[in-house]
């Protein structure tokens, strides 16, 4: 048997981030904070409006149609929509202490 050592594998040289990796994060996160305020906003104000009941969901049982209409159910989306709007906005402050250089 012959017995061999293997030398480790080579360590990739870190990279510094370039001006065009920088912005191109700093335009996803500004696209994420446009997303999840937008999404936000649908899931509190929608369940709320007329067109909520013109939707198909109620249309396919009795047990559907409770759950759709319940006020519970819509409380619980437009819970989810402030979670939404609360993750928007801590993102945004996120991504605006990562421009301007403020720490922590």
């Amino acid at each position: 048997m012959s017995t061999q050592t293997q030398s480790p594998a080579p360590v990739p040289p870190t990279v510094k981030p370039t001006r065009f990796l920088k912005w191109h994060r700093y335009v996803l996160g500004f696209c994420l904070v446009i997303f999840t305020f937008e999404l936000g906003a649908f899931l509190l104000i929608f369940p709320w409006l007329d067109n909520w009941d013109l939707s198909w969901v109620p249309m396919h049982s009795q047990i559907l149609s409770n759950i759709w209409m319940s006020r519970y159910f819509r409380g619980a989306l437009s819970g989810l929509g402030l979670l939404n709007i609360y993750v928007g906005f801590a993102e945004l402050v996120k991504l605006l202490r990562s421009i301007f250089g403020q720490k922590r």
